[in-house]
């Protein structure tokens, strides 16, 4: 045999990728002569080029036996190393590689990689910084360069690299596709779109560009168009776990619940650590109320990522919904203290319920939407509208049956139309409801921008011209705090939805009165506040009371006994308060305590926990959700309401308290924990208002013991119900738009938003 005409045919077979003829003539050459170190190390190449990772191995460890001088066979073998999943072995030889040859860029790239992957970050910078050193041009030590940035979520940096790595190679398909991605990380979705195009163009049959790709249309809020990207990229990999993740999120926004869950199963079935795909399942599990799954579900994740972004607030939130109080303690603990490390643990709705810090609130506002809806460049800041009235903006995803709108129905309704012109951005949809269709009959307009983006839903609200732009979300419910952070409108305010401040500075004020942020706290709010006279909270003195009686037996109440209330969502109730009602329960003979069964979790661990306490677990009754006018008839069966703390009754206080049934609460230390009492000072009873928990407690037991102690705070509730201004609609309107107007003022006289206090209306009471 001729071995050097041999091994010219193999290597020619090589260049043209004729990968199996290389291998016979390497291989025969081998026969002939083992210890030839080109034919070793180059079959060890197509060994690795085909995927045969353990074999390759081998054959490298060969060459570097006959050559131990040969950097280009170390790397090779480090190669075949970290795709076995070896990555210390792998360094090792990246390391003898480069101690052979200094300026081995490729070897500096590769070992970056696997410094990634052992997580020592600085030393991946350094060393694909080396190989960048080295060889200017070198795109492929942008890209990875540009990966390892985009997992440090240095999203900027991250972009700039892919952006150098095109800009080396224009048709680098994955630099483009990477790059969409942290054009998606930055929010912004239509150039990320352009780059998932791109990549797209480049390689037709691309499945991960058109998986991402969908995921732009989904922020875009395109669903139709991202179902039709979602399937391309699973005929086209019908394995792509990424594919199945984004069918999961278009079936999740288009509210098919069972569908999405599917979707996310199938997801993790071809990746089981796919991080995105265990958030995704558990929040479709919480949209279904399988609020223990959803525990399960963001367990797993915690254990696949520790530090995914606000896993733990999930995970406490599903708790407390659940009423599963297992290690809820310690979870809070370790909530707090990430918080004022600066760490993002917490959803700032969820942690509301735990903490009793404003402090804390605010340091996890402030993460929060740093992370999730940062600042954008502002569509408009200094203009000053000239209209004939004052144009005052909301937005929500819940004008409907819902409590917000129940709550705001009458203020829309007496808004002066005369001064106020009112428009409703509307992210959610229309139900139908006598709520939804109150509501558009009293506004001026009504936008869907439920399919625009949040740049779009921006752009709509600046045509618009509004003056004033209200939050109703804020952090709750179908929120769009990302149509905030573009700062469509001159002056932007956090009002009813969420008790708390946003932590941003694009929201300028924050609508409270002086019980729910005391001065002494003024300073846990990034926005400034604008304060009510008697109550911040919008109450509507319209609601019907169903006429006809429910008796206790149709409510599953006993006939006789004291009947506590408490129609708080199940994840206001804590162990602490639990204590209580179960050791008044315990004392008070006969009583039961009624709560609303919001899931069947719920009611089952509750009961649980009240055999623990030892209290028979019949005595909770759970009542089932009916339609309003029902819902307020049937607390005329109860002799109490008992709040909750640290997060109040809200709604659910006016409803009792509108009802004739008298509420008892504890001041708080947050503004959560204080809206109860402000209703309680609003209505002319700050006797109901106890001022710690031992107090609540003895309070609670006296009103169930001296039965005309209760009956006369039920006779001045029924005369204060119309004479105090809690349910004066139309004196509240007047407050609100009295606040309303000295903004629009100060920002007409060129005054920057500051704290201001309005005056108690002096006109007339009519209701």
């Amino acid at each position: 045999m001729d071995l050097q005409k041999e091994f010219q045919k193999a290597l020619a077979f090589h260049d043209r990728g004729d990968l199996a003829s290389a291998e016979n003539s390497y291989r025969m050459i081998l026969g002939a002569v083992s210890r030839h170190f080109d034919a070793t190390y180059l079959l060890g190449l197509i060994l690795l080029q085909k995927g045969q990772f353990e074999q390759a191995e081998k054959q490298f460890h060969r060459a570097v036996k006959i050559n131990s001088r040969a950097p280009k066979a170390f790397n090779d073998l480090a190669n075949a190393q970290l795709e076995l999943n070896r990555p210390f072995e792998a360094l090792r030889n990246y390391d003898r590689a480069i101690a052979l040859n200094t300026n081995f860029a490729e070897a500096f790239n590769n070992r970056g990689n696997a410094l990634m992957i052992v997580q020592r970050f600085d030393e991946a910078i350094a060393s694909f910084d080396k190989a960048i050193a080295i060889k200017p041009d070198y795109a492929k030590a942008f890209y990875n360069r540009g990966n390892l940035l985009r997992r440090l979520k240095k999203h900027e940096a991250a972009l700039a690299s892919y952006q150098q790595a095109i800009t080396i190679d224009a048709t680098y398909v994955e630099a483009h596709n990477n790059r969409g991605n942290s054009l998606l990380d930055l929010h912004q979705p239509e150039a990320a779109l352009a780059a998932y195009d791109k990549a797209i163009s480049l390689n037709p049959v691309f499945a991960e560009a058109f998986a991402n790709r969908a995921n732009a249309l989904i922020e875009l809020r395109r669903l139709d168009e991202a179902f039709s990207s979602c399937e391309n990229a699973l005929a086209l990999n019908p394995d792509l776990p990424e594919g199945w993740l984004a069918r999961g999120d278009i079936l999740r926004n288009l509210r098919r619940h069972d569908e999405s869950l599917t979707a996310y199963d199938q997801a993790l079935k071809l990746n089981p650590l796919l991080a995105d795909a265990w958030s995704a399942r558990a929040k479709s599990l919480h949209d279904l109320h399988r609020h223990e799954d959803a525990v399960k579900a963001f367990v797993q994740l915690h254990q696949i990522a520790p530090d995914y972004n606000f896993v733990k607030g999930h995970m406490a939130y599903e708790k407390m919904l659940a009423c599963d109080w297992n290690g809820l303690a310690d979870l809070a603990i370790s909530i707090r203290d990430d918080i004022r490390a600066g760490k993002k643990s917490a959803h700032p709705f969820g942690y509301q319920a735990l903490s009793y810090s404003a402090k804390d609130l605010k340091r996890c506002a402030e993460i929060f939407i740093g992370e999730e809806h940062p600042a954008q460049a502002p569509l408009c800041r200094e203009v000053r509208y000239d209209h004939e009235k004052i144009r005052i903006g909301y937005v929500s995803g819940e004008f409907r049956q819902h409590a917000t709108s129940i709550l705001v129905g009458g203020l829309f309704d007496l808004h002066d139309k005369n001064r106020f012109k009112i428009f409703a951005f509307d992210n959610g949809y229309d139900d139908g409801s006598e709520v939804r269709r109150r509501i558009n009959a009293s506004i001026d307009h009504m936008v869907d921008i439920s399919r625009l983006s949040d740049a779009q839903a921006a752009f709509e609200i600046k045509r618009s011209e509004i003056d004033i732009l209200v939050n109703l979300n804020g952090f709750f419910g179908e929120a769009r705090n990302g149509i905030f952070s573009h700062r469509p409108v001159p002056i932007q305010v956090n009002y009813l939805g969420f008790p708390g401040t946003m932590g941003t500075n694009y929201i300028d004020y924050i609508i409270a009165d002086q019980c729910v942020i005391p001065p002494d706290q003024e300073d846990c709010y990034v926005e400034k506040i604008a304060y009510l006279p008697e109550t911040y909270q919008a109450n509507d003195a319209k609601r019907c009371v169903a006429e006809h009686e429910l008796t206790r037996a149709q409510a599953m109440l006993p006939e006789t006994g004291f009947v506590f209330c408490c129609f708080n969502n199940n994840y206001k109730i804590t162990p602490e308060i639990f204590d209580i009602w179960m050791r008044v329960l315990g004392q008070v003979n006969g009583s039961v305590l009624w709560l609303i069964e919001d899931n069947v979790d719920a009611a089952s661990n509750l009961r649980q926990e009240a055999r623990r306490r030892g209290i028979q677990s019949d005595r909770l009754v759970f009542a089932t959700r009916v339609n309003l006018p029902e819902h307020l008839a049937r607390h005329r069966l109860a002799d109490l309401f008992v709040d909750t703390l640290p997060y109040n009754a809200h709604t659910t206080a006016s409803d009792a308290l509108w009802a004739g049934l008298p509420v008892l609460t504890c001041l708080g230390s947050t503004f959560p924990g204080r809206v109860a009492a402000s209703l309680l000072y609003a209505v002319g009873m700050p006797e109901l208002i106890a001022r710690s928990l031992e107090d609540y407690e003895s309070l609670a037991m006296r009103l169930a013991q001296d039965v005309e102690l209760l009956a006369f705070f039920k006779a001045k509730l029924a005369k204060n119900r119309s004479t105090f201004p809690l349910f004066n609609s139309q004196r509240f309107a007047r407050h609100l738009e009295a606040a309303y107007t000295t903004m629009w003022h100060r920002h007409q006289n060129g005054e920057p938003p500051a704290r201001f206090v309005i005056a108690p209306f002096d006109g007339s009471d009519v209701r």
